[in-house]
């Protein structure tokens, strides 16, 4: 599939996206100072070439209740594709891992669990573990307060160097 450039006004509708949601045509169109028929029509083309994945909100999960954060590092004992197909299979069917990804060096994954409780976690830790995954070792890192988390500034991550 052939790379889809992307100009300025790509990237002005993608940052205003990210950070405002789903927006009316006349409200994207004001905010990345285009008329609304072009820019629906540049919209219409980023969402066809898979750029947006969808749209969601932003709970602040900190006034819901005191939940408990873990960062999870795995190591597999086995570095088989289909051991990290059994791997990836079962931690995509688990509500408490809300991220995981695969990474090269001294640990095969990095997951971010929230949970209510440590008991809880335990219990998802004693799951992972029965379920034959191939898990070596790992290792938890109690969140203590989330300094950063934010989506990338696409107009310098794009920015042509």
């Amino acid at each position: 599939m052939k790379k889809l450039v992307l100009d300025s006004a790509d990237i002005r509708i993608l940052s205003a996206l990210q950070e405002h949601g789903q927006l009316s045509k006349t409200r994207l169109a004001e905010l990345v100072s285009l008329s609304p028929t072009p820019c629906w029509a540049r919209l219409t083309k980023l969402k066809k070439a898979g750029l947006i994945l969808g749209y969601h909100a932003d709970i602040a999960l900190h006034n819901l209740g005191d939940l408990t954060r873990v960062v999870v590092n795995v190591s597999l004992t086995n570095h088989r594709k289909i051991d990290f197909e059994r791997f990836e299979n079962h931690i995509n069917q688990q509500d408490e891992i809300v991220e995981c990804i695969a990474t090269g060096g001294g640990t095969d994954y990095v997951m971010k669990v929230i949970v209510q409780n440590l008991a809880a976690f335990q219990c998802l830790i004693d799951e992972l573990l029965s379920a034959e995954l191939g898990i070596e070792r790992y290792m938890t890192y109690i969140v203590t307060r989330e300094v950063k988390s934010v989506q990338p500034n696409l107009s310098r991550l794009l920015k042509p160097r």
